[in-house]
């Protein structure tokens, strides 16, 4: 259990788009406690989106707009397709699955504290 597993990033030019995967291989879990997180060199961490507990999605400022937050629901993969892609959203990019406790599910999907299980991070670097 616990085991998340991000993949899909990479080097790209301003304005170029990336889509980034999530799996969790455990799928035992929350449907509504899924999110991507981000953390640049010298900034805390922050968030991008997350699913609400109505199911849809919440996006930080910065990505509305230019990121989308999706589901395969067979396999329960998480997505996070980037586009517009500036030379400040270079970081490393997290995905959070399961809620850390069973009110979770109703918490601020925008809140890394909602999530019980982090990745390892994949690299975004965009250059201008």
């Amino acid at each position: 259990q616990g085991q998340v597993m991000e993949s899909g990033g990479g080097s790209v030019e301003s304005g170029g788009s990336l889509k980034l995967t999530c799996d969790y291989p455990p799928r035992v879990y929350n449907t509504f406690c899924q999110g991507w997180f981000r953390q640049a060199p010298g900034k805390e961490r922050e968030a991008v989106a997350g699913v609400a507990g109505d199911g849809l999605p919440r996006y930080a400022d910065f990505a509305k707009g230019r990121f989308i937050l999706s589901q395969e629901n067979v396999r329960k993969i998480l997505y996070l397709e980037m586009r517009a892609l500036r030379p400040d959203d270079t970081a490393i990019y997290y995905c959070a699955r399961e809620c850390v406790d069973k009110d979770g599910w109703n918490a601020d999907p925008l809140s890394p504290g909602r999530y019980q299980y982090w990745g390892q991070g994949t690299q975004v670097t965009v250059s201008s």
